[in-house]
């Protein structure tokens, strides 16, 4: 699989001949100045929750690509009163097939809501399971037991999970959190991007490698085969 890191949350996976698009925040955020929205594609864009720093961009890439928008049932009926119409809702404890594999959601703990302060739904996670390999993504949250349940659904390669902490985990519980889903690589998202989630990159890599684990830093623009 083939991992592109767009900054912040935002990143996509080439699972076989499917590309993936998670969490489109790209256009505000100023480490993010040189990528061109414009020539992003995806053939699905899926949102974990609400929050502007996680759908900024996604109606825009969705139109340009005709990409599937897939969320939780309030970002669901966000899409279609925003013009979208190549749309799928899934909550949590939902499961569904689509051309690239099968999608388990997960329960986040987290908070959810738009700009206008309406509410967005139930934070979620995804778990992967495709020909090319098995992933998850746990959106932003807290660490919490119900990652367990995602090594009871299928073993996962690598996840993608937030490190930044104060709104989500940071390096401790992440480390947690990889040794409940049973990964030994993952790749850390949502820090640095703004000042109360500035990340010691270095140390938090030599926190992952005394545990066994490989924390994978990725720069913005970047892609790297998993």
């Amino acid at each position: 699989m083939r991992v592109t890191y767009y900054g912040h949350s935002c990143f996509s996976i080439l699972a076989g001949s499917q590309e993936l698009l998670f969490d489109p925040y790209i256009s505000p955020n100023p480490l993010a100045k040189n990528i061109d929205i414009d020539g992003i594609t995806a053939d699905y864009v899926f949102a974990s929750h609400a929050h502007f720093d996680h759908i900024t961009d996604l109606l825009r890439i969705a139109k340009n690509t005709g990409a599937k928008a897939v969320g939780g049932w309030e970002l669901y009926n966000w899409f279609n009163s925003n013009g979208l119409s190549n749309t799928f809702p899934i909550n949590p404890g939902g499961e569904s097939e689509f051309g690239f594999g099968k999608v388990k959601c997960f329960a986040a703990v987290h908070s959810s809501s738009f700009e206008d302060g309406s509410y967005g739904g139930v934070p979620c996670g995804y778990a992967f399971a495709t020909s090319a390999g098995n992933f998850y993504y746990s959106g932003d949250t807290a660490l919490t037991l119900d990652m367990e349940l995602v090594s009871k659904w299928n073993k996962m390669d690598f996840a993608v999970m937030p490190i930044g902490d104060v709104l989500t985990m940071g390096v401790k519980d992440a480390i947690a959190a990889c040794q409940m889903i049973g990964v030994k690589k993952m790749i850390g998202v949502h820090y640095d991007t703004f000042g109360f989630i500035k990340l010691d990159h270095k140390k938090a890599i030599n926190d992952f490698r005394e545990a066994n684990l490989e924390l994978i830093l990725m720069g913005i623009g970047e892609s790297l085969d998993l």
